[in-house]
């Protein structure tokens, strides 16, 4: 399996990307980064028990994974009636359908390390969700639709399945790296873009 680091270039695009960001449709990221920023409170108790986590960050890994629904996973957007039959197939692993929301969000957040994970800067950010949702969209040359779909830096290229991909298909989400920017120029988060610091774990 290919790995990614966060290494000084790849934190370097990952600023250039996110500092030119423009949505195509202005009015649809606004109102997505409003949805995150609503559930501050739910995305705030899953957050308090992993220490130094942004609320925001877990919103941002909702609206890719679950389109903000209280009623899926954040693993993958399966329903919280069973353990999930996507990758990561059988989670959580620990108790019994149906599942409260911030449990299964606390494990998938466990089960992708970032319990441990530290790098909370732009690049850190962009860099631990690129990781969460696979960084397969790299080995093909395209900037990952799981950051960059709804801008500029997207058009087409997307895996339509768990490692299906189509070169044709296009993303019709809204990315992570979007809707942060978003967040942050409605100052409903307040980063700065070239506070970078070592990254922890997720190499």
């Amino acid at each position: 399996m290919p790995s990614l680091k966060l290494t000084p270039d790849v934190t370097s695009d990952y600023v250039r990307l996110f500092l030119s960001v423009a949505p195509g449709d202005p009015k649809a990221v606004a109102k997505q980064a409003a949805r995150i920023t609503s559930g501050q409170e739910r995305y705030q108790i899953v957050a308090n028990r992993l220490p130094n986590m942004p609320w925001f960050f877990i919103g941002l890994i909702h609206s890719l994974e679950g389109d903000l629904s209280w009623k899926t996973h954040l693993h993958n957007g399966d329903p919280l009636s069973a353990r999930t039959v996507h990758v990561p197939k059988g989670r959580p692993a620990l108790g019994q359908p149906p599942f409260a929301w911030e449990d299964s969000a606390l494990d998938a957040l466990r089960y992708d390390g970032l319990d441990e994970y530290h790098d909370w800067s732009i690049a850190g950010m962009l860099y631990a969700l690129e990781k969460f949702n696979g960084i397969g969209y790299r080995a093909r040359g395209i900037p990952s639709p799981y950051l960059w779909a709804g801008s500029q830096h997207y058009t087409k290229g997307k895996f339509t399945d768990d490692g299906k991909f189509s070169a044709t298909a296009v993303s019709d989400q809204i990315g992570a790296g979007v809707l942060l920017h978003s967040l942050c120029a409605g100052g409903s988060v307040a980063l700065r873009a070239t506070e970078v610091s070592g990254s922890a774990g997720l190499a």
